[in-house]
Formats: structure tokens, sequence, C-alpha cells
């Protein structure tokens, strides 16, 4: 993802996921999430070297489609990209298998992209941003999607899917940390593993697959939840790449999509911070898009 604390990170992880075997989320206590096909990967198509010629084509994110033509993601993940930069959605479980079968047949960046879409592996799509993003530690604004409604393929044209449930409004503040602290939590996205200590530093292998890992509530803020993901306990967690990605609560026995992966602790051990769903802010930017409850 473009996930934890920086926007850059983002770029970094993708260059880790193509030169290590696949995996994602947090490697402890977590496993594959074959049917949450609501979640998907978001992918870029962009110049990296200012030549003004496409020179990577990679996933960067991840999100979860809200309706048939909205994908739910993070402000940072649309934010900030060199011109002419092409933004997709692919639903498919293992993303980065098609890529690297795709730089095994010498194919371009470009071709790439264009072969994921003909092949339907991904969508392209429009990205819009909370205006107010980035905003303050209060209220970081950082919501997202990548949004359909003008392109002639949606992804449902493509996959099947139920869309994801959102939060009624205020609808955590109103269940209160004791009733959260007591539901089960599941993080999903295709980012990276936790860091792994080598001669050279820390790195992140993996990502690209579409994993799942339960975390535990540890508290409830103003816009944000903050989830434990300590190994110990049973947790897996989000890492880079998982930015934008869901964090649902069972709440009724029903999945609620509670907030969405920002950041956490840098090695991708313990916290996971993520942006509240049922807030007067989220809602306010999420409105235009998709029908709330």
């Amino acid at each position: 993802m473009r996930k934890k604390i920086l926007t850059v990170l983002a770029i970094g992880a993708a260059v880790c996921a193509s030169t290590v075997p696949a995996a994602a989320i947090n490697s402890y206590n977590a496993t594959p999430a074959p049917e949450r096909t609501e979640v998907g990967a978001f992918l870029a198509l962009w110049d990296n070297t200012g030549d003004g010629v496409p020179d990577r084509f990679d996933w960067v994110c991840s999100g979860t489609m809200v309706d048939r033509d909205t994908y739910l993601t993070a402000a940072h993940c649309t934010d900030d990209w060199p011109a002419g930069t092409k933004f997709y959605v692919s639903l498919d479980q293992d993303v980065q298998t098609l890529l690297d079968n795709a730089a095994s047949q010498g194919l371009t960046p470009a071709q790439t992209a264009a072969s994921f879409v003909t092949n339907h592996h991904a969508v392209q799509g429009d990205t819009h941003q909370d205006p107010a993003y980035p905003g303050n530690s209060a209220d970081a604004h950082d919501i997202g999607v990548i949004d359909f409604a003008n392109r002639a393929t949606d992804p449902a044209d493509v996959w099947s899917f139920t869309p994801a449930t959102l939060p009624s409004a205020g609808q955590l503040d109103k269940l209160g940390s004791r009733a959260l602290d007591a539901a089960s939590w599941l993080v999903v996205g295709y980012g990276t593993q936790e860091a792994v200590n080598g001669p050279g530093g820390q790195t992140h292998p993996g990502g690209g697959v579409r994993m799942k890992a339960p975390v535990d509530f540890n508290a409830l803020n103003k816009t944000w939840v903050r989830l434990a993901m300590t190994e110990p306990q049973g947790n897996g967690g989000a890492c880079y790449g998982d930015s934008g990605g869901p964090n649902f609560v069972t709440i009724g026995g029903k999945l609620v999509l509670a907030a969405t992966t920002i950041t956490g602790d840098s090695p991708c051990y313990a916290t996971n911070v993520v942006y509240r769903t049922d807030t007067p802010s989220a809602r306010s930017f999420l409105a235009p898009y998709v029908k709330l409850p």
C-alpha cells in the first residue's frame, strides 16, 4: 500500500513486492481471503522517471467496493501522483502473480495495464479525495474513492461481489468502547508482511495477494480507531500496501466496514490506526458517491 505513515512508502512497498514471493498482510495469523470479493487492489500506471513514458504499473494500495461503481480507499493513496497517471482496481485474489506473468512475457508497463483491462483483471477509474486532506491529527480527512460512474465498464461488470456495508452515522460512538472491544475485528488487504531483519536493515516482503487477519480493538477516538495486531494474542495486522483497505467489525452478525487502514508502527508489528467511516466528515465526503445508511 501506500500504507502507513508516508505516501511515498507505497511505491517502495510495490518495489519490494515485485522481487519476493507473494503474500500479504502480516504473515502471522493471516489467511487468504478469496471470499472477500468486495476487497480489491488499487493499481496505478505512472511515469516514475519524468520522461513522459509510463514506466511503472503496480499495486500500491487496497480498498473496498461500497457499491457497484465506488471503491473506497485512502486519500494518501490517490494524492500526489505524476501528471498522466492512470488508476485501476482489480478484485482478483492474486494480483502479484499476474504482474509477474506479464513481466516474464516482456510486456511494458503500458502493455501490462492494457492486458489487465482486456483480460478482465482490472478496471480503470477516476480518483477523488476529500479536499480537506491532509487535515490535522484530530481529523486527517484521509479518505478517497476510485469512481467508475463515468466509465463504460465498472467492477460489477467484471466481478461478482456484494458491496461492503457502511456504518450508520456515529454508529461506533453509539456502540461504545466496551461493545467494540467485545466484537470481532478483521483487516483485509493486499499489502506486505511485517518487517524482516536482515544485514541491510529491515525489509517488508510479499504483497499483491488478498489476505485477512484478526485484530483487536484498542481505543476509539473522534475520527480514528486504534487496533492491536500483536502476534501472541492471536492477532495479525496490516502493513505497507494495505492503506485504504477495510477494517471490518461484526455487529449483530454482520460485517460492517467500520474504518480504513491508514497508519501504524513502521515495522508493522503492533498497531493499526484506522480512519472511521461513520463520522460527519467521512460521510460528507462519501455522500455524493454512495447511498449511506
